[in-house]
């Protein structure tokens, strides 16, 4: 029999045991033979420190079969009507699946192979409460897998210099650094967009991202859906599934035309948790609840000239401002009927103006909306109420963090 290495060994202590997983499992009588048997060799491994290849490679074949049988059963129907098991089986196989071929071979080429799979695990996969030590899985996965990661001899990229501050035109309340009280009662209660100033300066993220080869260091070999076009209400707009690093050389570094991408409302700190210790959740979020538990956080990084057309969302939104700024076209949640929301149900939360050069002869109910406007620059927060219609215009390359929340 082999001998495991010592950190693959470490790896495998942070599997979840079967009784961990057990319940997740009900129903599922496929699932539940095939983690049950990995769950007992990764144990045995811990005992022996040593391999039985014969049953490992017998085990290893079913949990490939379990992920492509998870994968499928996810792309089955609507994204949103699966169910959070079918997505967390996902997950457990993709993390035994990556476990199994490690064993097999952990050269740098097999290594970034299980990076792309442990990506999908996060991206398809639903990882909360999966089991206890699972973000210690992946944080250690991370480290593992990115060691001796092929393609890490990288291009330098550029070092943003800060913006310079503006004055500039505000139609909604500011407010400087206020307490949860003043918050609550000024902002979330009165449902008052307002403009928050000092509230993140604490942030080691305002100074380390504009480095962008820190990004490149902790973030770049991480697969991550990307929107191609500055307009998501276009027809030439698309998606895409590439690395942070490819990404950033083509927005970032490239010389001549690229196409505009888009970093667009991705979880980034669920999937690369080294970034998530560059923030933390703002305490307004948690101004009724007492908790930020709940709250989506979402990253959006990209070039200049990426647009969000005009649109709401269902949830209390605070939008951070990392470096860069955005000039934003605000229109109270009352006003839906006079803009021109799309018919498709994809669209529904989204206008068909351009809300950067109003068209009145082919909207002419646009004359009845009061637009209120401002410049988002580093440092500063932009709270927004459920359903109020924003548009968003990056003036300069930009990373803004967005919270959501009930």
């Amino acid at each position: 029999m082999a001998a495991v290495e010592r950190k693959l060994l470490d790896l495998i202590k942070l599997l979840p045991r079967f009784s961990d997983i057990e319940q997740l499992l009900t129903n599922e009588v496929e699932a539940h033979y095939i983690l049950q048997r990995s769950a007992a060799y990764m144990q045995n491994v811990q005992l022996t420190t040593e391999l039985d290849e014969n049953a490992g490679e017998e085990i290893g074949y079913l949990v490939r079969a379990l992920v492509d049988r998870s994968w499928e059963r996810i792309h089955s129907g609507h994204f949103s009507n699966v169910p959070l098991n079918i997505r967390k089986i996902y997950a457990l196989a993709c993390y035994y699946k990556i476990i199994f071929l490690l064993l097999e071979c952990n050269s740098c080429e097999q290594r970034e192979q299980c990076g792309i799979i442990l990506d999908e695990a996060q991206l398809l996969g639903c990882n909360e409460q999966l089991y206890e030590k699972w973000t210690d899985l992946q944080a250690e996965l991370l480290k593992y897998l990115d060691e001796t990661a092929t393609g890490t001899d990288y291009k330098q990229l550029p070092v943003l210099a800060p913006v310079e501050r503006h004055i500039t035109r505000c139609d909604i309340p500011q407010l400087d650094a206020p307490s949860i009280v003043e918050f609550n009662a000024k902002c979330y209660q009165a449902l008052q967009p307002t403009l928050l100033f000092n509230t993140i300066n604490h942030w080691p993220a305002l100074d380390k991202w504009r480095n962008l080869n820190y990004l490149l260091q902790v973030a770049g070999n991480r697969t991550v859906p990307i929107e191609i076009g500055s307009n998501y209400a276009s027809d030439e707009w698309s998606q895409q599934l590439v690395k942070i690093r490819d990404f950033l050389y083509r927005q970032f570094a490239a010389s001549g035309e690229q196409p505009v991408e888009y970093l667009a409302q991705h979880e980034l700190f669920a999937q690369i948790p080294a970034l998530k210790s560059d923030i933390c959740v703002p305490d307004y979020c948690s101004a009724t609840a007492q908790t930020t538990a709940g709250v989506d956080i979402k990253a959006w990084l990209g070039p200049k000239d990426t647009i969000s057309p005009m649109h709401h969302d269902p949830k209390h939104n605070l939008l951070c401002q990392v470096f860069g700024t955005k000039r934003i076209i605000l229109a109270a949640a009352s006003e839906s009927e006079n803009l021109y929301p799309h018919e498709s149900e994809f669209l529904s939360n989204t206008s068909q103006i351009d809300a950067a050069h109003l068209d009145f002869d082919r909207f002419p109910l646009l004359k009845h909306v009061k637009f209120y406007e401002l410049l988002l620059q580093p440092g500063d927060c932009l709270y927004l109420p459920p359903k109020w219609w924003h548009y968003v215009h990056a003036k300069t390359p930009s990373f803004s963090v967005s919270f959501w929340w009930e």
